[in-house]
């Protein structure tokens, strides 16, 4: 059995990063550190917490452009993107920081003579964090900073694909001051991450994947009565209505199906166009799909990197074709981006019509830069297809009529509704999937419940 954690860059399967998997010996460590470290630091004061945390994240942006560059290098984010999501992690953890103290605040009740009674919100003990590689620090800030500024400890294991970015955020967490043992993270494997799992330190589970991955954290801690967070797939939609500004409605859906070449959670991965400009639309959208420039992430002229690995593009590729046999029609020629490569992680994006969802272009989740894009008659039509997924994440509507669009966003089963934006999140929204997208909230401060027990305190003060 393997001891060692071997990442490759997708620009050119290169070994980049190696590292030693956790012994058991180190797990049991890290634990019981965890444990320990929790103790003393659910103690500290809230202002005590944000100022660590808020140090932390000028220590994180100061190191900017080596996140960058590692990012680039793991994940095949084009560099002149890369460093966009430091950005968005400073914006994430300030606003977090900033709402602790409301949304950490004792809960008063109405006077009743002869009681006090009121209601705290107290830390659950140990976080285990499981973190993708596709917004490897966004989608880890969405539960560490709540968590810690909560008065728990964190134990993070990150992607296999991202691992430096573990170390980025401790390194960080250890120039900020904060004590030892709130914050560590692990290299694991998939047995020493069930075992943490069924580990009875551990208190709460925040775990961003796959579906199939969210079953396996279910089904280990269950029967132990601690909290999930599972953040899973999307098959996100749009929906372009005839009232849209089309040059708006094209340019917005085309950069949230192919940003991060489309390895995103909340990505457009299926847009249905109303009839009267539907060939307007596909007519634009090609035209802006074709001035993107595939090519390796360290080049600064490239808008469109790698999938992360070539098995993920040898599955995309077999969505296209199959939907092409089915009848789809292709409407981006692959030799106009020359990086195209059938054996590699390289592939051009996509987009293709008379497709239906008797297709899996249109139902499973792509995770690449393909759409599927359908003529529609109606809203009704449009609300059906939409709802038609076993997904839930988010769900958007591009129309001049903001009244209409948000009925149609009251009928849509999605965690979040957006009105002509899409591929966002907004620190100050819960962040929440329904159906196979997962369960439990985060950010907002809904996103310290989960990371909290209610205490209630019922006092007799006179006898």
């Amino acid at each position: 059995m393997t001891t060692q954690q071997i990442t490759r860059s997708p620009i050119d399967d290169s070994i980049y990063v190696t590292r030693e998997l956790a012994s058991d010996k180190l797990i049991i460590t890290t634990l019981e550190d965890a444990t320990n470290a929790q103790k003393l630091w659910r103690k500290t004061s809230l202002q005590e917490r944000k100022a660590i945390c808020l140090k932390m994240v000028d220590c994180f942006v100061a190191n900017e452009d080596e996140i960058a560059e590692q990012l680039c290098w793991m994940m095949g984010r084009p560099i002149q993107y890369a460093a966009g999501e430091v950005a968005g992690l400073a914006e994430r953890a300030r606003y977090m920081i900033d709402i602790a103290q409301s949304a950490l605040a004792d809960i008063k009740l109405a006077d009743k003579p002869g009681f006090i009674r009121y209601i705290k919100r107290e830390p659950l003990g140990v976080a285990f964090i499981i973190a993708p590689w596709n917004y490897p620090y966004l989608t880890a800030i969405n539960a560490i900073i709540p968590a810690i500024m909560s008065g728990n400890s964190v134990i993070l294991k990150h992607s296999a694909q991202t691992p430096l970015c573990a170390e980025q955020l401790f390194n960080a967490f250890k120039e900020a001051g904060l004590p030892q043992g709130v914050f560590q993270y692990l290299h694991l494997s998939h047995a020493s991450t069930e075992t943490i799992i069924e580990s009875p330190k551990i208190n709460y589970v925040a775990f961003t994947g796959s579906v199939a991955g969210g079953q396996m954290v279910e089904r280990k801690a269950s029967g132990r009565f601690i909290g999930v967070g599972l953040e899973l797939g999307g098959k996100d939609a749009a929906y372009v209505r005839a009232d849209a500004d089309v040059n708006y409605a094209v340019e917005t859906c085309i950069d949230g199906a192919y940003f991060n070449s489309g390895q995103s959670c909340c990505g457009i991965e299926r847009i249905y166009v109303a009839e009267s400009i539907f060939d307007d639309f596909i007519a634009k959208s090609v035209e802006l799909i074709n001035q993107y420039q595939l090519g390796r992430s360290d080049n600064p002229e490239t808008t469109l990197g790698p999938v992360v690995r070539a098995s993920s593009a040898e599955f995309i590729r077999r969505q296209i074709n199959d939907a092409l046999e089915a009848g789809a029609v292709a409407h981006i020629d692959p030799k106009s981006f020359p990086l195209n490569n059938e054996r590699s992680n390289y592939l051009a994006p996509q987009l293709l019509t008379n497709v239906d969802h008797s297709m899996s272009i249109m139902t499973e989740e792509s995770f690449g830069p393909v759409v599927g894009i359908m003529k529609v008659s109606n809203d009704a039509e449009a609300i059906d297809l939409m709802n038609d997924s076993n997904f839930g994440l988010t769900a958007s509507v591009f129309s001049a009529d903001i009244e209409s669009a948000t009925e149609i966003g009251e009928r849509l089963e999605v965690g979040t509704f957006f009105i002509n934006r899409c591929d966002y999140l907004d620190p100050g929204l819960a962040w929440v999937g329904v159906k196979n997208s997962g369960r439990g909230c985060s950010l907002s401060s809904m996103g310290y419940n989960s990371l909290t027990r209610p205490k209630s305190f019922h006092l007799k003060v006179e006898l």
